[in-house]
């Protein structure tokens, strides 16, 4: 298997660039542990490590978007990888944007430049069992 240098991060977490395998767009930036790194290589489903859940995610598990791999670049240095994927459902931002990066800098402050492409109150108000979700945040 294919080691990344996850000691050169005291945390053992690496980040993750996401990009759009058909137009090149960057998606988002999200971090991956070994556990996570070797998730994605074993399904080639990304997989992430939530730091606000501190937990495993598989990307799209609750909301369907889930990213195929399609290549993975990794740095001269180990520590950090490009995956390139294809983003299932059309949205890889959790608050229902395409991408992550849909805001940009106008004078001094931000506007929207991407489309919403899933309402995230509807996709992340319930859980499998019915119940109101506890955290959506970087999923």
């Amino acid at each position: 298997m294919i080691s990344l240098n996850f000691q050169k991060s005291s945390d053992g977490l690496l980040p993750a660039v996401v990009q759009d395998f058909r137009s090149g767009e960057i998606l988002m930036l999200a971090y991956i542990n070994k556990i996570a790194w070797e998730k994605t290589l074993a399904t080639g489903k990304a997989h992430y490590w939530s730091r606000s859940r501190n937990a495993l995610w598989l990307k799209g598990e609750t909301s369907g978007h889930v990213q195929l791999i399609r290549d993975i670049l990794v740095d001269c240095d180990e520590d950090t990888v490009v995956y390139v994927v294809e983003q299932l459902g059309g949205a890889a931002c959790h608050t229902g944007h395409r991408s992550c990066f849909h805001r940009k800098i106008s004078g001094d402050g931000l506007i929207v430049i991407g489309e919403r492409i899933f309402d995230p109150n509807t996709v992340y108000s319930k859980n499998e069992s019915g119940q109101a979700s506890s955290s959506t945040a970087g999923e």
